[in-house]
């Protein structure tokens, strides 16, 4: 992911910098004061409920803040259970990964997952296709009507809740041809609020040439938020050093250039 978001920054002849934050640390109290200032927030994949609390306090605070997000995986689930908390008022709202007793299981087990004893290699894996919903934010990045992305998970969006979540103003953009599984959701009248459920994987796809279309605009809307940053882009953007700097990047000698791109 992190990679990717540097991929993106290419594109967008900006440099990425990029802060990692322990989401254990994150409380109520304290998202502010770790938050502040950051121009846009990925909440990647993962497993366990170690720091899913604050978790769902980042994307609150992204939310309320109108901040630009991506969520992938785990962070798409995420943020359905903040949505249902803090804007449906259902207070004990949870993935069933985490809290198998709740009553408002907004992220459940998927069906065919559900007899299954022998956890190795036995989740949704690999490539599905995704239909997008026309007049979203997903097709605007994407330019298409179906795109095929890498999975790897167990637990799923519950659509029982698809109805009161969609009226409140969390859309569903992307779904399983079939329409019965929900891949992607996004927020209405916020600048950058996409959550998918499928896995990122980007060190397949994803080039320093080719950045992957979600990551590329997520970072393009970011760079906008931090007007500072546009000087410095414009000096370190030049198009021909980018694209040598970029076919380097590619060769041998990775590691030099990475180190000599990242400390400008």
């Amino acid at each position: 992911v992190i990679e990717s978001l540097y991929h993106a920054g290419f594109e967008n002849k900006v440099k990425v910098d990029v802060k990692l934050i322990d989401s254990e640390k994150i409380t109520k109290n304290n998202v502010k004061e770790i938050l502040e200032g950051i121009d846009g927030i990925v909440v990647p994949g993962g497993f366990g409920n170690r720091g899913i609390e604050g978790m769902i306090e980042t994307i609150k605070y992204v939310r309320e803040n109108k901040i630009p997000f991506l969520g992938i995986c785990l962070g798409m689930q995420m943020t359905v259970v903040e949505y249902a908390r803090n804007v449906l008022n259902l207070k004990n709202a949870n993935s069933e990964e985490f809290d198998e007793n709740t009553d408002n299981q907004v992220i459940h087990i998927m069906e065919e997952q559900k007899d299954v004893s022998k956890k190795g290699g036995t989740m949704r894996l690999g490539a599905y296709p995704c239909i997008i919903k026309e007049g979203t934010l997903a097709e605007k990045i994407y330019g298409k009507a179906e795109i095929s992305e890498r999975h790897r998970h167990r637990f799923e969006f519950n659509n029982e809740y698809k109805e009161m979540l969609e009226n409140a103003g969390l859309k569903v953009s992307g779904t399983s041809p079939d329409g019965l599984l929900v891949e992607m959701v996004e927020l209405e009248n916020h600048p950058y609020v996409l959550t998918r459920r499928y896995m990122f994987v980007g060190d397949y796809i994803d080039k320093a040439k080719d950045a992957l279309d979600i990551l590329r605009k997520y970072n393009a809307i970011s760079q906008n938020k931090c007007e500072e940053y546009k000087d410095k882009a414009n000096k370190i953007a030049d198009d021909n050093s980018m694209y040598r700097s970029v076919k380097t990047y590619l060769t041998t000698q990775k590691r030099k250039i990475y180190k000599e791109f990242t400390s400008r």
